[in-house]
């Protein structure tokens, strides 16, 4: 989730200076309108599918109610707070945990137009994003313990968004050498690792004790994100990844329906029993499962719908969304 949120605040900043070219011209209501056409559609699905589950008493779907009811579930992911919830009460079921990120996506981007207008200058953004970096690691180590509102807290999270929104920026008004920019992803992809391989992230040791191993990744991230930007790398990573860019263009609709698929399989292994030995027929069926719902529901209903409430295709998929899509495109 870490880099989903570092690649999420790169699409919407690059997509909206593409829109409005400047940020302070940014349409408030328009951006929550597209926001709102890509996002809502599918997040009532879900909650519809998940609703009807929990009330007919489907094992792995059914809310525990110490954890929550189905109609505090059913406010708090539409109001963008499943994350305080279940660091209040809990963990509710897979099918309802993943909401968490979406949670503190959609809190950051409630704010971020808004922000924009006010200071109404660009390079004041500059400021909160900064002091958003900043907080980031300092609420990791305040929480540290707290499962699972350490990891899922606003602040605990948006340091990520922030250094995506940076990365955009600077790929949008700064000029850079090749060579700088090459230099930049081979950093970016060395750090990345560097933190994958050597930081243990429930370690509370080393970086991680004060919540830097996180910052080190999404920065990490935010120079790949960078000279990517910039088409540096991108023509090399292209090769081969068709299916991997169909796949991210409908990475939205694989995420939120995927547990569908998951608890579901999970529930008839225990049920079946069957030999350890294809354990990994079953993984392979899971993932392959869960890509298909997630593409079959983005081009039949979340992408159909998109272009209707945006206006019977005006404006649908735009020029230029590159090859990950996120919620808000």
């Amino acid at each position: 989730m870490i880099a989903f949120f570092v690649i999420s605040g790169f699409l919407i900043t690059r997509l909206s200076i593409r829109r409005w070219e400047r940020l302070p011209d940014l349409n408030v209501a328009r951006f929550y309108r597209l926001r709102a056409a890509r996002i809502l559609p599918c997040l009532i699905l879900l909650l519809l599918v998940l609703g009807v589950l929990h009330l007919a008493g489907a094992a792995p779907f059914v809310i525990a109610p110490e954890r929550a009811s189905l109609g505090e579930a059913l406010g708090a992911a539409l109001t963008f707070h499943i994350n305080w919830l279940e660091g209040h009460r809990g963990y509710l079921p897979g099918s309802w945990d993943i909401l968490w990120s979406l949670s503190v996506e959609e809190v950051f981007y409630l704010s971020f137009p808004l922000v924009c207008l006010l200071l109404r200058r660009e390079a004041l953004l500059l400021v909160p994003l900064a002091g958003l970096i900043a907080i980031g690691p300092i609420s990791r180590t305040m929480l540290a313990g707290q499962e699972p509102w350490a990891e899922y807290a606003y602040l605990s999270c948006m340091d990520g968004i922030a250094f995506g929104c940076l990365a955009a920026l600077a790929a949008a008004r700064l000029q850079f050498r090749r060579r700088t920019l090459r230099a930049a992803l081979v950093a970016g992809a060395a750090i990345a690792a560097a933190v994958g391989l050597f930081c243990n992230e429930d370690s509370r040791a080393g970086l991680a004790r004060y919540g830097l191993n996180v910052t080190l990744l999404e920065a990490g991230v935010a120079l790949m994100l960078l000279a990517l930007g910039r088409g540096v790398g991108a023509r090399l990573l292209s090769r081969g990844t068709g299916w991997l860019r169909v796949v991210g263009r409908g990475s939205y609709e694989v995420y939120l329906f995927h547990m569908l698929i998951v608890l579901s399989l999970m529930q008839a292994f225990k049920y079946l029993k069957p030999p350890i030995a294809l354990i990994p027929a079953w993984y392979l069926a899971m993932l392959s499962l869960s890509l298909l719902l997630g593409l079959a529901i983005a081009r039949f209903f979340s992408e159909p719908m998109n272009r209707w409430l945006r206006g019977g295709g005006r404006g649908g998929r735009e020029a230029g969304s590159g090859p990950i899509r996120e919620p808000g495109d």
